[in-house]
């Protein structure tokens, strides 16, 4: 169980770090806003919290130094500023190297934690004390004082009775109040049950405590920040340490009202009875002799009145591990197989009862597969957001200044998606900074704002999404590009090739047309790895640049990994399966055209020239080609590309299965799928493909 909640706690802290970073980031905007100094608080208080309970106390111990500091900067006594949110974000990452380290048991340099926290204990106000968090236990009763600004709340704690199954000890919150002033503490009992009827490891009592200190509303709030889903919790200020009257607090009938532990039908009648309002009230089993006790505990302590409850909604959510949706989704893809063997033996028997079934299946296996895909779909904005304090410290290292721009951080893409693209996308970020964003001088003489942008987006485009990496900087230089390209063999001095083409070869591997080698680019190992990330994703590129205007990558990125609608093709007793994503269209091809061709792999569409490539031949299949084939057009990195095969069987469900190890290096294949009757067929991967063909054909010329 206590690993359990250790394995939780890692997995939220995760989480609250990546809030915090994206909070800082904001922050450093708008250093105003309230709002986000407190979600910068709440996110740090948790992580202590939550590290102190579950033994993480180094991490605990940090992250209360940095939560002093913002206590302050929430308390309006310090100002937000850059060096304080440049040591903040360097604190975020120590937390989670001290988290990292909790799993790997690698040593983490502690000099790096005492020089952060020195650098924040030297931003603090002059005359601030160090230790603002800690605040010391005064064991003497401390009088309630309206000059001293105190205020006094009344507190109704009532924990669910599970709340010790989640490693919540009620007792230690209510040491925690103690510590922010005055209290008393009066137990409810009215709850426990028979003993034959209690259970060991649940809670049954709660508490109402009256509690006199300087502290405010968040304060308190924070206390039961851990547990806010597992109680019932209200808050009232019932004295603000301002009123000066000496005319006592309300009766205790009022405040019984009040707290919502006796109705007013049933404070008249007992007032009806015109004896001691408390003993009545016991007597007549309105209430019990604790809830007595506690109104006036709260009547001797307090004053007046000003009510603000706080109320939390129950978790609409649950935790599953990815390995449980992983293992849900290849069931799925199991049942989609077995449905397929379904419709084809339905098919031939010509059974309308048992086709009747197999479509009502079939309907079932499609909703099934859906949702199951969705369970999986995540927004990508969880990644958007890792990227902006990338830009923020290239941005700084470069003395560059960069702004970036996101849009569609609501897209979803499957998770496993999500986490394969984010070093592509680091990589081609890194080059706009470096290579596409000029410096503040060079901007400014180009009439530009010395301030760069760099535009990340996302938009849906049928089973596919749409990243588009734009920068407004200095633009490709395509006739450097093209210079390097020679230098290299890549093309030939006389070649004339688009601007298009020109672009791609930056893609080529150790391609780089940079001056010197820097800390961030410059190797010529980046964009290599790009192109190979976006094609092991079954993706595409393609580049638009305009020179002195800035540049846009645009990446094709398939929805999911593990299901996808593709094209079914066949070659002599051979299936292949081609992404419908980049079909466009199928065309015939005659004896007659490929005579007209005069012996080269072209195809006239429409009027226009189509290149293709004969698959039977890549494949080293030497059975006779029938007079009629078929060409399947694709869109490959913004080019028509044509793959013959004998014919197009149709549109296909495809479970994508991973090949064995003996097959892994295959040029041209990404995998594999089982058809309905058992067949294996082979999933292309077409950019691989062309770019095999362009290679071959390039050393022939060469």
């Amino acid at each position: 169980m206590i690993e359990a909640h250790i394995a939780t706690y890692r997995e939220e802290a995760n989480e609250l770090l990546t809030e915090l970073e994206t909070s800082l980031l904001e922050l450093e905007e708008t250093p105003e806003d309230a709002e986000l100094i407190g979600r910068v608080f709440r996110a740090m208080h948790t992580i202590k919290g939550s590290g102190a309970m579950f033994g993480f106390d180094e991490i605990a111990g940090f992250t209360h130094e940095v939560e002093t500091v913002f206590d302050l900067v929430r308390n309006g006594r310090m100002a937000v500023t850059k060096q304080l949110l440049n040591l903040t974000l360097q604190a975020r990452d120590q937390i989670k190297s001290l988290l990292d380290a909790s799993v790997s048991g690698i040593r983490i340099d502690r000099a790096a934690g005492d020089a952060i926290i020195a650098g924040l204990k030297q931003l603090l106000p002059e005359g601030e004390p160090v230790e603002i968090m800690r605040p010391v236990k005064d064991p003497s009763p401390v009088v309630p004082s309206p000059a001293g600004g105190r205020k006094t709340w009344r507190i109704r704690f009532k924990p669910v009775p599970e709340i010790l199954l989640s490693g919540t000890n009620p007792l230690a919150l209510i040491n925690e109040l103690r510590d922010l002033g005055t209290c008393q503490v009066i137990a409810h009992t009215d709850l426990i049950p028979h003993l034959s009827e209690m259970k060991p490891e649940h809670c049954y009592l709660y508490w109402d405590i009256v509690l006199t200190g300087i502290c405010g509303l968040d304060a308190i709030k924070d206390v039961f920040i851990f547990c806010e889903d597992d109680c019932e919790l209200r808050i009232d200020l019932i004295d603000d340490g301002l009123s000066e009257s000496d005319d006592g607090y309300k009766k205790l009938g009022d405040i019984l009202v009040e707290r919502g532990d006796l109705s007013q039908t049933e404070l008249q009648k007992i007032l009806s009875l015109q004896k001691r309002f408390g003993e009545l009230a016991v007597a007549v089993g309105a209430v019990t002799h604790d809830k007595i006790q506690s109104a006036l505990a709260e009547q001797q302590q307090v004053k007046v009145v000003r009510q603000e409850r706080s109320s939390q909604e129950a978790a609409t959510s649950i935790r599953v591990p990815a390995e449980k949706l992983d293992q849900l989704v290849n069931l799925v893809g199991e049942l989609v197989t077995v449905q397929a063997h379904l419709s084809q033996t339905a098919a031939i028997r010509n059974n309308a009862d048992f086709a009747s079934i197999a479509e009502e299946v079939e309907r079932l296996t499609e909703e099934l597969r859906d949702t199951a895909l969705n369970i999986r779909m995540l927004p990508i904005g969880s990644t958007f957001t890792k990227f902006k304090r990338l830009v923020r410290d290239l941005s700084q290292e470069l003395g560059k200044e960069i702004e970036m721009e996101t849009e569609g951080a609501e897209t979803e893409l499957d998770k496993t998606v999500i986490e394969r693209l984010n070093d592509p996308l680091v990589h081609l970020i890194r080059n706009s900074i470096d290579h596409g964003i000029e410096m503040p001088e060079v901007r400014r003489a180009a009439g530009k704002p010395t301030q760069g942008t760099v535009h990340l987006g996302a938009v849906h485009s049928g089973d596919s999404v749409l990243i588009t990496i734009r920068d407004d900087g200095a633009g490709l230089d395509r006739d450097r590009i093209r210079e390097k390209a020679i230098e290299r063999g890549l093309i030939s001095a006389n070649s004339e090739l688009p601007d298009r083409e020109i672009y791609t070869m930056i893609f080529a591997p150790g391609f780089s047309t940079a001056a010197r080698v820097t800390s961030v680019s410059g190797r010529g190992v980046g964009m290599d790895v790009v192109k190979k990330g976006i094609e092991a994703l079954r993706g595409s590129i393609e580049i638009t640049s305009a020179r002195g205007i800035g540049s846009t990558i645009t990446l094709r990125i398939p929805l999911t990994l593990a299901i996808i609608e593709s094209l079914l093709v066949r070659i002599d007793t051979s299936y292949f399966v081609l992404p419908l994503s980049h079909v466009e269209e199928c065309v015939e091809l005659t004896r007659e055209d490929i005579k007209n061709a005069h012996g080269r792999n072209l195809a006239n569409v429409r009027g226009a020239i189509v290149p293709y490539i004969l698959l039977r031949e890549q494949f080293g299949i030497e059975s006779n080609r029938p007079d009629i084939e078929q060409i399947v057009i694709t869109g490959i990195n913004g080019s028509k590309v044509g793959f013959v095969v004998d014919s197009v069987i149709g549109q296909h469900q495809t479970v994508i299965k991973t090949l064995g190890r003996v097959y892994r290096d295959v040029k041209g294949v990404s995998g594999a799928t089982i058809l309905g009757d058992g067949t294996v067929a082979l999933i292309l991967d077409m950019g691989v493909l062309c770019r095999a063909v362009e290679e071959r054909e390039h050393a022939l010329l060469l």
